[in-house]
């Protein structure tokens, strides 16, 4: 199985939040975990945004981070190219969904389309983008 994980899921896997222990497991389950390269500078805000807002210690949050660093290696990141970018403007437009979401959403498709496995799955925590990511395949 492949699964791809859009930064609200990739998250999950070093902050405690509801789903956290599934999204572990399905991690466990993949043979391959892919994501857009986006998610690193969008989990690092999130990151920095629990600290600031007191909900991390500055300890927490290197320990986190170290660990985000430590996985990032053994995924697999689908770079933005500018013809990626396209299709993320084109998917935003007929799903209604916000850019970055609209970025995953294209990784996610072009995953699918280069992907010879059977199991590719679409790990999100925002429904409508789990909708849209559904009628891809």
């Amino acid at each position: 199985m492949t699964v791809y994980l859009d930064t609200s899921t990739l998250v999950k896997l070093y902050i405690e939040e509801p789903d956290s222990n599934e999204v572990r497991e399905l991690v466990d389950r993949a043979e391959v975990v892919a994501t857009s390269v986006i998610a690193y500078a969008e989990a690092r805000a999130t990151f920095a945004r629990r600290r600031h807002d007191r909900l991390m210690t500055g300890g927490e949050s290197t320990l986190v981070i170290r660990h985000l660093d430590a996985d990032w290696p053994r995924l697999l990141t689908i770079p933005v190219t500018d013809e990626l970018a396209r299709a993320a403007g084109r998917l935003a437009d007929v799903h209604r969904i916000r850019g970055c979401d609209a970025v995953h959403l294209a990784a996610f498709a072009d995953l699918l389309s280069r992907s010879e496995d059977d199991d590719v799955r679409f790990s999100c925590a925002d429904d409508r983008l789990v909708k849209a990511a559904r009628k891809l395949g």
